[in-house]
């Protein structure tokens, strides 16, 4: 029968049968996964019960559509921490914390990475000032295949009065299916999802995956069943730093601007202001409203070029 992993606890896997709805508990059988592989949440599975025990295995697994991972630079491997998710939901607030766009390109870097389709959510958008460009912000994002949204996830009856999209569209955009909630510590990420789950599940604060170092208090990952939609919480995605990117492929996880960059003069171009043949700067003016666009990309990656470049890779920690 066909079930799907919800919980991964070392060598045991709580999994909901397709059919049935019903919650189980199963054992992989030792030869189902390659060298080096695992089975993680999210995971499509087999099962089938052994009749001398009466226990239930886990026979076979179904090919990711998606995968949630981090490289290993060391082991020169990738360690899988979720499988088959949707959305990425990208969280930014427009209040405090402030919004910061090299946070959102950050996110938007890994969703290109794992082939996960983003969204960005603007919240606290009943504290807004007006102190950036929402209107320039939806554009840009759009333009990368990011649907963006406006909301109070305090105030779920708050009504969009910068975007066309709000709460209730946000509610079907997510519908039936599985995501992934991202951005900075008090961006309102518990919050929003109690919302959009009419309560039914209450999530303490920091239970799910924050950036940066901090605590986070769950051990394992698991899938949360909340009302009419899931969300993957794992342990795995404490960090969003990109410093297991090689620099050299970095720009690979900024495909618009891959495209733009096959046609600078050399293939080492840096893409810096004074690089020889670079089209960013001599087809694209920074002031005009194109150019506005791809050079907002443009900082963002040059910023974490820099960062992924300030030491080897072969000596990180990853």
């Amino acid at each position: 029968m066909r079930a799907r992993i919800y919980k991964s606890d070392k060598r045991q896997f709580e999994c909901k049968v397709e059919s049935t709805g019903e919650m189980v508990k199963a054992n992989a059988i030792g030869n189902l996964l390659k060298k080096g592989e695992t089975l993680v949440v999210g995971d499509w599975v087999g099962l089938e019960t052994i009749s001398e025990t009466n226990e239930l295995m886990i026979t076979s697994l179904e090919e990711r559509e998606s995968e949630i991972f981090r490289i290993i630079v060391r082991e020169q491997r990738k360690k899988v921490t979720a499988s088959n998710c949707d959305l990425l939901i990208i969280l930014t607030s427009v209040s405090k914390p402030k919004f910061k766009r090299g946070f959102i390109d950050r996110f938007l870097a890994r969703a290109s990475q794992w082939g996960i389709r983003p969204i960005v959510v603007f919240n606290k958008m009943d504290e807004f000032d007006d102190d950036f460009d929402i209107k320039f912000e939806e554009k840009r994002l759009e333009s990368l295949g990011a649907k963006c949204f406006e909301i109070s996830a305090l105030k779920p009856d708050y009504q969009p009065q910068y975007l066309k999209r709000g709460y209730e569209e946000l509610k079907q955009e997510i519908h039936n299916r599985t995501s992934i909630f991202l951005g900075q510590s008090g961006v309102g990420k518990s919050e929003t999802i109690n919302t959009l789950s009419n309560g039914t599940y209450k999530l303490k604060t920091n239970e799910i995956a924050r950036v940066g170092k901090g605590s986070h208090t769950t051990t394992w990952s698991e899938i949360i069943d909340l009302d009419g939609f899931y969300t993957i919480d794992s342990p795995g995605i404490r960090s969003f730093s990109l410093e297991d990117v090689a620099p050299d492929e970095l720009i690979s996880l900024f495909p618009d601007l891959e495209e733009i960059a096959s046609d600078c003069k050399f293939s080492n171009c840096e893409h810096q202001e004074d690089s020889k043949g670079c089209v960013f700067w001599t087809k694209y003016a920074p002031d005009s409203e194109e150019g506005e666009l791809v050079h907002s990309r443009l900082d963002s990656y040059l910023r974490i070029h820099e960062e992924v470049s300030a030491f080897p890779f072969w000596q990180r920690k990853y």
